[in-house]
């Protein structure tokens, strides 16, 4: 069974319209290309594994993500290196990693972070942002990080504060 993300019901690891995810297509089809490269069928490739040749036409079409100890037994039977599967990369399909999209805004424009994981660094400003009490303050502060992350800020801006606050 599929495992489901919490808030949004998208399968973990795939795109928010329910897509493949890029790298597990990139995987994919450096699956197929070593395989045929060595001239081996699906049916021989699946027997090595002692897995059905179906498995292997879905890792070949990246609709089934590759575990780490499979992706490992793939490269041992083909003899290649595990590096070999990331190879050739495109920067905007290692940008479609789920450590990335998953803090991305889904298609209904809400934040998906039920993956996120935060550093030091983001800890330690969420604590300090925890700890500011003007509300004014609040919003100016989240205008900015959204300007300095390309967004749109609301309207209000520090020049609408009082001269009192802040």
């Amino acid at each position: 069974m599929r495992q489901k993300n919490s808030k949004n019901g998208t399968i973990r690891g795939r795109l928010a319209d329910g897509g493949a995810n890029p790298i597990d297509l990139h995987v994919g089809k450096r699956l197929k290309k070593a395989r045929l490269a060595r001239g081996m069928s699906q049916e021989r490739l699946a027997k090595a594994m002692n897995i059905t040749f179906q498995q292997v036409q879905k890792y070949e079409k990246g609709l089934n993500r590759i575990g780490a100890s499979r992706l490992w037994d793939l490269a041992q039977v083909l003899d290649v290196p595990i590096t070999y599967f990331y190879e050739g990369m495109s920067a905007e399909t290692q940008d479609q990693s789920p450590r990335k999209i998953n803090v991305l805004k889904d298609s209904n424009g809400d934040f998906r972070i039920e993956d996120l994981v935060l550093t030091p660094e983001d800890i330690e400003l969420i604590a300090y942002y925890k700890q500011i009490k003007n509300p004014m303050v609040i919003q100016n502060i989240l205008n900015l990080v959204k300007s300095l992350a390309g967004e749109e800020p609301d309207n209000m801006s520090f020049l609408d504060m009082p001269d009192d606050m802040g």
